[in-house]
């Protein structure tokens, strides 16, 4: 017979009492101190070779030029405050709405003038194609002209927009088309069309320079039947956040401006100015654009002719805009010949 004897030690147990509280501060110290150069030295690492204080070290992602705008675009915040909200003088109805796809949109509009009681309407469809850049538009009005626009962007330049407008009269057998062409970048932006006639094309260019805000372009329009110079434009601008400041010459004659500046979120205001060679008088307005709240907004304006122009626009709901206005003659306020406008727009 064997006899085999095992001996289990006790497990050490240990208090807080065991070890002092002063011990385990200083390991706690040690190991954050240890832990913290770990990481600056990561961070040496990683930015090793850079210099957050020099401009050439800089990360430049966000020091992009904005593309300037179109020949036509300038100006454009200053003639807004002029021109929308204002629709006195017509009633009128506007139905916008797009397939769930985003790929078909569909838009009518209908107006009556109120002065001559004269109807027009116009149906017009669009069809797009993301994947390959197409967009295809056409158009229908009630003066039974039927438009065709394609327009491809994008795919053979980056900025570059190349567009075939065709019109046809059915009743009269009128045909029209126009070859229209841009190119956008920093920097620049210009277009050229072509008016495709049988007599001879008119050809239509434009540039837009900018730099730092400061904008400067040129656009002419030249008949190659006659051989003449049809017109001969300049414009000359400044653009910052909140201000804008537009000059233009045209054809030597009409010599024309306009200053725009945001007040603030809530109001935006406009000065414009006109003037002819050859003429003493002087055009001028004054606008204002005002948001009451984030569903309405009210627009006025008057010019020399103390002609007052009031208009009222309010989001009944998503989709849903209804815009009244007005325009009253300031010399003759007892007289009559006062108009009024109703606008009603439908979008889905």
């Amino acid at each position: 017979m064997s006899l085999s004897l095992q001996y289990r030690q006790p497990p050490v147990r240990l208090s807080c009492r065991q070890v002092p509280a002063q011990s385990i501060i200083m390991e706690e110290k040690r190991l954050s101190v240890g832990q913290e150069d770990k990481t600056e030295k990561s961070k040496q690492g990683g930015n090793k070779g850079k210099c957050g204080s020099c401009c050439h070290h800089r990360s430049r992602e966000n020091d992009t030029m904005a593309v300037p705008p179109g020949f036509s675009d300038l100006g454009k915040s200053a003639k807004d405050i002029f021109n929308k909200g204002f629709g006195y003088g017509v009633l009128k109805l506007d139905v916008k709405t797009k397939s769930q796809s985003g790929v078909q949109e569909f838009a009518t509009s209908g107006s009556s003038n109120t002065d001559t009681g004269k109807s027009g309407g116009h149906l017009e469809t669009k069809y797009k194609m993301k994947e390959l850049g197409l967009n295809f538009s056409q158009k229908w009005n009630t003066n039974n002209t039927l438009t065709t626009e394609v327009t491809m962007e994008d795919q053979l330049a980056k900025g570059l927009k190349l567009g075939l407008d065709t019109s046809f009269v059915p009743n009269t057998g009128k045909k029209s088309a126009k070859l229209k062409t841009s190119y956008k970048r920093d920097f620049v932006n210009v277009g050229c069309d072509l008016d495709f006639d049988m007599a001879g094309p008119t050809i239509q260019a434009a540039a837009v320079l900018g730099y730092e805000g400061w904008l400067a372009g040129y656009q002419l329009a030249f008949d190659t039947a006659k051989s003449t110079l049809t017109q001969n434009n300049f414009a000359f601008g400044y653009r910052a956040g909140d201000f804008q400041l537009h000059t233009s010459v045209n054809d030597g004659t009409e010599f024309g401006g306009s200053v725009y500046q945001k007040v603030n979120s809530n109001l935006e205001t406009a000065v414009t100015l006109a003037w002819t060679a050859g003429s003493n008088n002087t055009r001028f307005g004054v606008g204002a654009k005002y948001q009451l709240d984030k569903n309405s907004s009210l627009s006025t304006k008057v010019d020399n002719g103390c002609l007052v122009g009031l208009g009222y626009t309010q989001t009944l709901r998503p989709g849903v805009k209804l815009t009244l206005s007005g325009l009253i003659d300031g010399k003759n306020v007892n007289g009559g010949g006062h108009k009024v406008g109703l606008g009603f727009e439908l979008e889905a």
